[in-house]
């Protein structure tokens, strides 16, 4: 199957993407506003996928904010359970009950080429999965204490090669691995 599996996410220094109840507003205070980010643009990364994965909690937590961040990517929500999709983002949202595997294999049957995954679960599933290529991860210069974590304490080892890693004025601290 050739489909990357890319993962472009930020985390606290102590390995959180969220506080416990989902909140990510730590992640927009004004002290981290700098004129340039060194490393990967999140705009320059969303270029070059052809789909979003997602689970059902990310998704939630999307559905939350005032305005649809992903206009020109379709999004795929993991979930076994059903959930509403806003009229206006019926063609854009898509949600499918599959194993990644499965789910992989026909986004590739349809032509896609580069996926990103996102959500702690989702991440870890694919990673399970040996669906991971890369991880692009911005460590943010915060100490959460306790949330949802990027990586759980189940699962098995996985080798990565360090590709690059850029450090921002503001702090942000970015690294990009391949897996495997």
């Amino acid at each position: 199957m050739d489909i990357k599996c890319s993962v472009f996410i930020a985390a606290s220094i102590d390995g959180f993407i969220a506080r416990p109840d989902g909140d990510i507003e730590w992640l927009h205070q004004p002290e981290y506003e700098c004129v340039a980010l060194n490393g990967m643009t999140y705009e320059s990364f969303i270029a070059t996928v052809d789909a979003l994965v997602m689970g059902r909690k990310t998704l939630e937590k999307i559905l939350s904010f005032p305005e649809w961040p992903y206009e020109d990517t379709p999004v795929i929500a993991l979930s076994h359970q059903s959930l509403e999709i806003p009229a206006h983002l019926e063609d854009k949202v898509e949600v499918l009950a599959a194993d990644v595997t499965t789910l992989v294999a026909r986004l590739a049957e349809r032509g896609m080429k580069h996926l990103y995954i996102d959500g702690g679960q989702t991440i870890q599933a694919f990673l399970e999965a040996g669906l991971i290529s890369e991880l692009i991860i911005t460590r943010i210069p915060v100490l959460l204490g306790q949330g949802i974590p990027l990586f759980s304490q189940v699962g098995s080892q996985h080798e990565l090669r360090h590709v690059s890693t850029y450090v921002s004025d503001n702090g942000f601290v970015q690294s990009r691995y391949e897996v495997g």
